[in-house]
Order: C-alpha cells, then sequence, then structure tokens
C-alpha cells in the first residue's frame, strides 16, 4: 500500500512539476521530454515572454540547451519572435553556437532581425569573433550594409577589431 501511495504521489509531483510556469527553466536546463509534457496542454506557452521578455526559445540557445532548442525550432513555425534583447539567432551568434544558428537559418530564420541596439545576428558575430557564424549568416543573406544605433556597420566593426579573417569575410 504504501508503495502504491509513493507511485501516486510521484506521478502526481512529476505530471505538475512542470507546469507552464516553468516552461522557462525547462528551456534552460530541461529535457524534451519535459517540454513536449509542457507544451502538451498548451502550445501557445512555447511563444510566451517571460518578465525579461524571454522566449523558451531563446533561453534553450542562450543557455546551449541544444536538445530542447532543436525540438522547439522543429515543432514551432515563429523561429523570428524578438524582442529589445533580439531573436534566437542573435543569442546563437553572441554565444557561437553555429549547429542551431543553422537550423534557425534553414527555417527561415531572419538574420537581418535588428535589437533595441540596432544590432542584428552578424553585428554580433563579428563583434564576438564568431568566424563560423559570420560566414553562415552571409550564405542566408546577411545584409552587411545594416548599421546599429550607434552608426556603424558590421564592417566597421570588423576593421575596429584587427581581425583580417573578419575583414576579408565581410568585404
Amino acid at each position: 500500500m504504501k508503495k502504491l501511495i509513493y507511485k501516486a504521489l510521484f506521478f502526481f509531483v512529476s505530471k505538475n512539476a512542470f507546469s507552464h510556469n516553468d516552461i522557462f527553466e525547462i528551456a534552460r536546463k530541461g529535457s524534451v521530454e519535459e517540454i513536449i509534457q509542457t507544451l502538451k496542454d498548451n502550445p501557445n506557452l512555447a511563444n510566451k515572454n517571460n518578465k525579461e521578455g524571454l522566449t523558451p526559445l531563446i533561453l534553450a540557445c542562450q543557455r546551449g540547451n541544444d536538445e530542447v532548442a532543436n525540438y522547439l525550432i522543429n515543432t514551432f513555425e515563429n523561429v523570428n519572435i524578438s524582442n529589445d534583447f533580439g531573436a534566437a539567432l542573435m543569442t546563437c551568434a553572441i554565444k557561437g553556437n553555429s549547429i542551431i544558428a543553422k537550423l534557425l537559418l534553414e527555417k527561415k530564420a531572419n538574420p537581418n532581425i535588428k535589437d533595441a541596439e540596432g544590432n542584428t545576428a552578424l553585428i554580433y558575430a563579428v563583434q564576438f569573433r564568431k568566424f563560423e557564424l559570420v560566414k553562415l549568416l552571409l550564405d542566408y543573406n546577411a545584409d552587411r550594409k545594416i548599421r546599429d544605433n550607434l552608426g556603424k556597420t558590421a564592417f566597421e566593426y570588423a576593421a575596429f577589431s584587427n581581425e583580417e579573417r573578419l575583414v576579408n569575410l565581410l568585404k
């Protein structure tokens, strides 16, 4: 009898432990199974923003939770949801995650979305010296002429960095 009570309690706790309130924590460090269970009853949670304005996809990219990011990219249509902090593709550019960035781009992520500072994924990739991502973004038609709020292009940041490889990629 005790065993049955423990099993029932475990089932109840595990079923409710990952409610919609925890979608963001699951995106950060959870598993695909947990995200599937959480989104089963309310798929719209995938597009929800937390109090900082970040979506589960952006958080998964930010924390390097590639399995959850991959699931969200392949399950939900809008990979371009953005806010003042940018979009998931920008997070990949900052973190240097070319694998998830490529998945996003294949699902029609817009490489030219700007954040509140006017930065694009390409500008971030240049600023953080992520050579592979710069090339990938250019292959997917990132606009090298876009200027941020300071009036600078990705090329200008590359020139300022004295990284000849970056300058050559952007010529």
